[in-house]
């Protein structure tokens, strides 16, 4: 992949259906000021986050499997895999989201697919997505061709929003929706409920270190996740604030989603509903499409360090590993049939998202934090680069450590519900190769603690204290 192509993987894969859902989202718990908060600090997060990455890619440029591999690298072979897996199903679980958006979005102008989980839109989505399966089958670099030009085509919309908007901005109207327009509970309250929104719009910043192995040059991955970061960042700022100056803040939290959608119609009319609309669903097909290379590219990439079943390297005739996109595509399906018994499939696909991508982020940061620390790799190098990058593993440390406590522990229970009974792929592993299931007494107790957190979460869901 090109330079280009990486910067489009990066940005395709972090504009999909999250920015479209920001305005009801935020105006839901925030005012402006709130919100702003709210990316000053998801920014500067994400900022020292995207920076980890692109230091540990120059750093280490051997571990070139993305976020597992320096889970693995820096804490073993078992947390290594909890990290690859559940990056992986959430993944597949963020999928899923895309499908649901779209055909809400289609139910605001056929209630046959109502908020996208009917049996009509079930079906459909599960059309959708055998068809981008067979199409990845046929090759990478084709498939991230489409990418490139998908990436630029659905920016557009987003920018007629944001011009549109910035010509109606009646000062007035943001005055008063400020400091939250009648919302109850300070401005700490409103700013942690929006925190894991901002989880779910910035993944995709780790698109270009998931395919770095794919680079024409190595400097390449981080470049693309710096220009995509900051590029795809000042689009969500704009989208979140350009509606309170527009609207009351309780008429955008009162509007179906994709939000984006009835904003722009409550300004210029009904055409600006399906403007957004068809810039959604190119905006969202294409970031299915980097996402299912991603899923797929993780679990192979496991494969190929041992850290599950082998069977899920196989690469086809186009290099494309094909058993982990069948495996990726047939978890999505049977996750895209279960949203029909959801309350909120929408809500519940992006909060479980972003639980499953928060603790490989946070072991991630966790690596940096011990390589810069311990002077790995820097022994040549001046003190400054040492402390300037110690400085930026610290910040992901605690950035990524807050996202979890602001998320609560209804979601790392959820997640655990995912990551226990898919060590079962670990021990296959492990008997491939002969070896002991554990070889560090600190690996077993990972292992019990996520055991004992899935049966809570089990318990929890059967008791209706988690509602799905």
């Amino acid at each position: 992949m090109s330079r280009i192509q990486l910067t489009a993987m990066v940005i395709g894969s972090m504009v999909g259906a999250g920015i479209f859902s920001l305005p009801r989202t935020f105006a839901g718990a925030t005012g402006p000021l709130g919100a702003v908060i709210a990316w000053i600090i998801a920014g500067t997060g994400m900022y020292m986050l995207a920076r980890v990455f692109q230091f540990l890619a120059e750093r280490k440029p051997h571990l070139d499997a993305g976020v597992f591999a320096y889970a693995k690298e820096g804490y073993g072979d078992y947390p290594g895999f909890l990290s690859a897996f559940g990056y992986w199903i959430g993944s597949c679980i963020g999928n899923v989201s895309y499908w649901v958006l779209i055909k809400s979005t289609l139910g605001a102008f056929f209630p046959v697919f109502g908020d996208g989980n009917t049996v009509v839109a079930i079906l459909v989505a599960s059309t959708g997505i055998w068809l981008f399966h067979f199409m990845i089958l046929r090759g990478i670099q084709q498939a991230a061709a489409i990418n490139l030009v998908v990436t630029f085509a659905k920016i557009v919309p987003i920018l007629a929003f944001i011009l549109i908007l910035f010509f109606a901005f009646k000062l007035d109207m943001f005055r008063f929706n400020f400091y939250g327009a009648g919302l109850e509970g300070g401005i700490l309250e409103q700013v942690k409920a929006t925190m894991f929104v901002t989880v779910f719009v910035f993944l995709g910043i780790e698109g270009a270190s998931v395919y770095s192995r794919y680079a024409k040059e190595r400097k390449d991955v981080g470049f693309a996740t710096i220009v995509g970061f900051l590029s795809v960042t000042a689009l969500m700022v704009l989208v979140t604030l350009l509606p309170y100056a527009v609207l009351e803040r309780g008429e955008i939290a009162a509007i179906r989603q994709p939000s984006m959608a009835g904003v722009l119609e409550a300004v210029v009319g009904p055409w600006g509903a399906v403007f957004v609309s068809l810039g959604l669903m190119v905006s969202v097909l294409g970031a299915y499409l980097a996402w299912s290379l991603i899923c797929a590219e993780v679990m192979s990439a496991a494969a190929r360090t041992r850290d599950m079943p082998a069977v899920f390297a196989r690469e086809n005739k186009a290099k494309v590993p094909a058993a982990a996109l069948w495996a990726s595509n047939i978890v999505v399906q049977l996750i895209v049939i279960s949203t029909y018994w959801s309350n909120d499939a929408f809500a519940l696909m992006l909060n479980l998202t972003s639980a499953m991508a928060l603790i490989p982020f946070l072991l991630v940061a966790g690596y940096a934090m011990k390589l810069t620390t311990r002077g790995d790799t820097y022994e040549s190098g001046p003190d400054s680069a040492r402390s300037r990058d110690i400085f930026i593993a610290a910040v992901a440390v605690v950035y990524t450590g807050f996202l979890l406590y602001a998320g609560g522990f209804k979601f790392i229970v959820l997640s655990a519900i995912l990551y226990a009974p898919g060590s079962a792929l670990y021990f296959w592993a492990r008997r491939e190769q002969g070896k002991k299931l554990f070889d560090r007494t600190a690996d077993l107790v990972v292992f019990v603690l996520a055991s004992i957190a899935a049966i809570i979460g089990v318990y929890w869901i059967a008791t209706g204290y988690i509602v799905l």
